[in-house]
């Protein structure tokens, strides 16, 4: 997968606001993997969980990017995009 620059970046990332997806926490539901929205700071889930509370997320508020909040993964995802970043 090829990785591109993009202007969606934020200059400042936003540390983590919760340690777990704060929807799936909210309703007692579990997740796959969780996202961290750079732009504000909140964790979602995944798209292979069955909420999906990141893309949720992007297109509630039009925070387009993403990172892995995944042990020894460090990458970005752009929802405007459809592309990872960097």
């Amino acid at each position: 997968m090829s990785v591109y620059p993009c202007s969606h970046v934020p200059n400042v990332i936003v540390p983590p606001s919760s340690e777990g997806c704060e929807e799936c926490l909210a309703l007692g539901d579990e997740w796959v993997h969780l996202r961290l929205c750079v732009h504000c700071g909140h964790v979602g889930c995944c798209d292979s969980s069955k909420n999906r509370h990141a893309t949720r997320h992007f297109h509630a508020t039009g925070h387009a990017v993403v990172a892995s909040l995944e042990p020894d993964e460090d990458w970005m995802w752009c929802y405007a995009h459809g592309s990872q970043v960097g």
